[in-house]
């Protein structure tokens, strides 16, 4: 989950997440449109899956928390 600079949160799936999070910040070429309007970024949680299916859905869950939610997350 990453924290936007406009205190927004941003959730997603990615097997690199060092790699995705400088896609995000802009650094390299991808990244989320959601995520370029809102830079920089910072990583506040991670979690690690079995496989890509099981991220997935745990990110499906993840997005119909309250925002209260997300944040005992990592808080």
């Amino acid at each position: 989950m990453l924290e936007c600079a406009d205190g927004s949160l941003y959730t997603g799936v990615a097997t690199d997440v060092v790699r995705r999070l400088r896609q995000h910040n802009g650094e390299l070429a991808g990244g989320a449109r959601y995520t370029s309007g809102r830079r920089p970024v910072r990583l506040v949680w991670s979690e690690a899956c079995v496989d890509r299916t099981t991220a997935q859905s745990r990110e499906a869950e993840i997005k119909k928390l309250e925002r209260p939610q997300k944040l005992k997350l990592f808080l």
